[in-house]
Formats: C-alpha cells, structure tokens, sequence
C-alpha cells in the first residue's frame, strides 16, 4: 500500500487530482496520437456546443459546474484559437451566445471518433473488475453526498464536540 493509499481520505483530493490529472494526460496522448490538436479540458464546451447551436457563457458556466469566469476564460481561448465565436444576443444585449466556428466544427468531426474509442477504451479497462465498474456511481453518490452536506461545517462540529468532550474529563 503506497502512502495515499494508507492516509484514505485525509488526502481524497489529492488523489482525485492526481487520476484526473493522469486520465485528462492519456486522453490527450490519445489526440495526440491521431495528429488532433485538441485538449480535453476543451471537452465539455465541445460536447455541449455539439448539441446545441448556441450556448450564452451563463448557460455553458451552469451546465459544466464551473464559475462564469472560468467559464469564460476557457471561451476566450478557444476564441484565439479559432474553434469558437460569439455573438451579441438579439433579445438580451447583455448575453454573449457563444457557437462554434467552420473551424470547430471541423475539428468536432474529427474528434467525434476519438470520443467513441475513449468509451470502448473505458469498458475494456473497467470490464474485468466489478470494484471499477461502481466507479462513475461511486462519484456521483460522494457528489451528492457533498451538496448536501457541508464538509467544512461538519468538521467544525466534530472539532466541537472533541473539545467538549475533552472540556468534560
């Protein structure tokens, strides 16, 4: 048992960063691989524009769960590079609709494939081990275990009720 292994969840964290950091690095090997100048942190924004014509910052910050800055930081880039536009909303001159170019729409073809071969890829891995199969569940059941309860507070309140048990020996 190596040390993150023995530590458990004093460092989940780290240990989730560390899979996501070196899936996130095959995945983009995998792109590689194929000559594709693609980042699979562009992912969801692709995924999601794939599916609907035009997305506003908002709706692509909601959707992916991430802040509107960041949400926009990462629309900023795929703008420099080409793959994505916006555009003023008709309804609401407040609202940047956000859509990909003939460019990302080209590169949205040719990653479509790799996409398919990552869950093919996926199945094979997890196949021969019903521990990896609850992966995904497992993940989405500490998620919602996490918005629904308040990690921090609940930690407040076992160093209370420590320090009160300790005020009473």
């Amino acid at each position: 048992m190596n040390l993150y292994q023995s530590l458990g969840y004093l460092v989940l964290g780290s240990r989730l960063r560390r899979l996501s950091e070196g899936f996130l690095a095959e995945i983009n090997r995998a792109y590689q691989n194929e000559g594709i100048d693609f980042d699979a942190s562009w992912f969801p924004v692709f995924y999601l524009l794939s599916k609907n014509n035009s997305l506003s910052i908002k709706e692509l910050s909601e959707q992916t769960e991430v802040s509107h800055p960041a949400a926009s930081q990462l629309i900023t880039n795929l703008k420099n590079k080409k793959l994505v536009t916006s555009a003023t909303c008709a309804d609401d001159g407040r609202r940047q609709l956000v859509q990909l170019t003939d460019s990302g729409r080209e590169l949205l073809t040719q990653i479509l494939p790799i996409w398919d071969a990552i869950l093919l890829a996926m199945d094979d891995v997890l196949s021969n081990d019903e521990a990896c199969k609850q992966l995904l569940p497992s993940i989405s059941a500490l998620e919602n275990a996490f918005r629904s309860a308040n990690l921090a507070d609940r930690i407040s309140d076992k160093l209370n009720i420590e320090l009160k048990a300790e005020a009473h020996e």
